[in-house]
């Protein structure tokens, strides 16, 4: 699996807390984990509950400092970052996406799809769930980059969901009508068709506009089983450990009828609570952002100080001097 590939799994592990914990599992009377009144597990649930409310926005205000996020939106502007999209699985293939499903026939073209290869595939559909469940269990247990604690979380993550697809009616037609026709309108309606619109819109803007494609994304998910707003409700978050400005919460949340244990690492930075991870790629984004822009300084300066000196030469009392033996 290649490096990104990688780093996509381990952004997963934290928003699969907030936005792939799905139906059942955990009771709404349940006891609370110990820690759960502290503020780095506060800090979990609050940055959950902004995307049970489809606030991509504020979600991304949460997740890194004040001083961090004007930095992320400027280096947005400046087409060095699509932070905090990169913390999504396939984020590179979410303009064409909404690009594709906010073309002109678009409903045609992806019904005429579902009916080539899916319709009354169900049987094929469930071997298919099986085969990948099977696969990603043994590469995760086997292969990969992750810590323990990564590699016993991304277990339990595709046991379940091998499980639930292989139960879904991903097969229906009906269901697939519908859903491709909620899909296609709530693309449009972002107006962020292509990697340009992106760009065009900014960060904040661009957050605000996916925050309605994220409700339609989990209703066409509830219509297969998967309530995700139900399941960040049942969400319950306790503290592990603090040991000065670091912590590290747990958190139970409940996917395919299971109940599913992950442990998030977090920092404490101005007086608040972040992810850890979250600040980390942040910071890389930032660092990388930053050298570009040192380069491009560096070049403007160069081609400046090279003008400068052609003209000088050019002057009539330089030229004269240069003539001179």
């Amino acid at each position: 699996m290649p490096r990104r590939s990688l780093r996509t799994c381990q952004h997963l592990v934290f928003l699969s807390v907030c936005t792939v914990a799905l139906l059942a599992g955990c009771k709404r009377d349940a006891e609370p984990l110990p820690g759960a009144g502290t503020e780095p597990a506060a800090t979990v649930r609050q940055l959950a509950q902004h995307l049970r409310h489809n606030d991509l926005l504020g979600y991304a205000k949460a997740a890194v400092p004040p001083a961090q996020y004007a930095e992320l939106e400027t280096a947005w502007a400046q087409g060095h970052s699509r932070w905090p999209l990169t913390e999504l699985p396939l984020d590179e293939k979410l303009p064409s996406l909404l690009a594709t499903l906010s073309d002109k026939g678009a409903e045609q073209q992806l019904q005429r799809a579902f009916r080539a290869q899916f319709e009354g595939q169900s049987a094929a559909v469930r071997q298919a769930a099986h085969s990948l469940g099977l696969f990603g269990e043994q590469y995760i247990t086997h292969q990969g980059d992750y810590t323990p604690a990564e590699r016993a979380h991304y277990v339990q993550l595709v046991k379940a969901l091998s499980d639930w697809a292989q139960a879904a009616p991903l097969s229906d037609a009906k269901l697939a009508r519908t859903n491709i026709t909620t899909l296609t309108s709530a693309a449009r309606a972002t107006g962020l068709a292509g990697e340009a619109a992106f760009q065009q819109a900014g960060m904040s803007a661009s957050l605000e506009r996916l925050g309605p494609f994220a409700g339609a994304i989990k209703q066409v998910l509830a219509s297969y089983g998967l309530e995700l707003d139900q399941s960040v409700e049942q969400m319950r978050t306790g503290l592990i450990s603090q040991d000065g400005d670091n912590a590290v919460v747990r958190v139970q949340y409940p996917l395919a009828g299971k109940d599913v244990d992950l442990q998030l690492a977090l920092v404490r930075r101005d007086k608040r609570w972040y992810p850890a991870r979250t600040l980390a790629e942040a910071d890389a984004v930032l660092a990388t952002a930053r050298a570009a822009e040192q380069v491009k300084a560096d070049a403007v300066a160069a081609t400046a100080a090279a003008e400068a000196e052609a003209a000088a030469s050019q002057t009539p009392g330089n030229a004269d001097t240069a003539a001179k033996p």
